[in-house]
């Protein structure tokens, strides 16, 4: 969800910056703010016991993340991590609210935007669940090709194998094996240690 930066500010959204690795809220946590990216990424992820990152987004300038539990006033399922150095826009929870009624076109926005991460969601778990990492890989790198290009050239991933592998549940050696593998068969590409799909 995108709401115009200067709507923000003159419903008093403040700016603040993040460091590289700062948490900008815990799982647990109270969800009490709208967040929207001026400048970074962020990562939604949890964590386990054994120390795994399973990593539930990535979110752009311009991106709005964590909000679906002002709805429903329940707890963030997940941290957001600042994956850069990042400036976020942060409005409470009641001038969202009172933005959302004074703006209706707005409300459908929310509407249509949480129907696309529903849908997401569930076409990621469908992946996630399949037993052979090279479906979980080819499911994730389609998505991503779908949702950033025409789809007909190949284009650079721009993720990590680390952060490929946290998406998707797998260990890291699974993913390099699995990839070098598929770039052998021509379903990818490896170019200068860059990945094209």
């Amino acid at each position: 969800m995108h709401i115009d930066t200067d709507l923000l500010i003159a419903y008093g959204a403040v700016a603040r910056k993040y460091d590289k690795g700062d948490f900008i809220f815990y799982e647990g946590d109270q969800c009490r703010f709208y967040y929207q990216i001026l400048e970074g990424k962020v990562k939604m992820c949890n964590n386990n016991d054994e120390g795994r990152i399973f990593i539930q987004g990535l979110f752009n300038p311009g991106d709005s993340f964590g909000e679906p539990p002002l709805f429903i006033n329940e707890l963030y399922p997940a941290c957001a991590q600042a994956d850069t150095n990042a400036i976020i826009y942060k409005l409470s929870k009641d001038t969202l609210l009172k933005l959302l009624s004074d703006y209706p076109t707005l409300q459908m926005q929310f509407i249509t935007n949480f129907a696309h991460r529903l849908y997401e969601k569930s076409s990621t778990n469908k992946n996630i669940i399949s037993p052979h990492p090279e479906d979980r890989i080819t499911g994730f790198l389609k998505k991503y090709k779908k949702e950033n290009s025409n789809g007909k050239d190949k284009i650079i991933i721009p993720y990590t194998r680390q952060q490929i592998s946290d998406f998707l549940g797998l260990r890291v050696e699974t993913v390099i094996r699995t990839i070098i593998k598929m770039n052998e068969e021509g379903k990818l590409e490896i170019r200068k240690h860059k990945l094209y799909y």
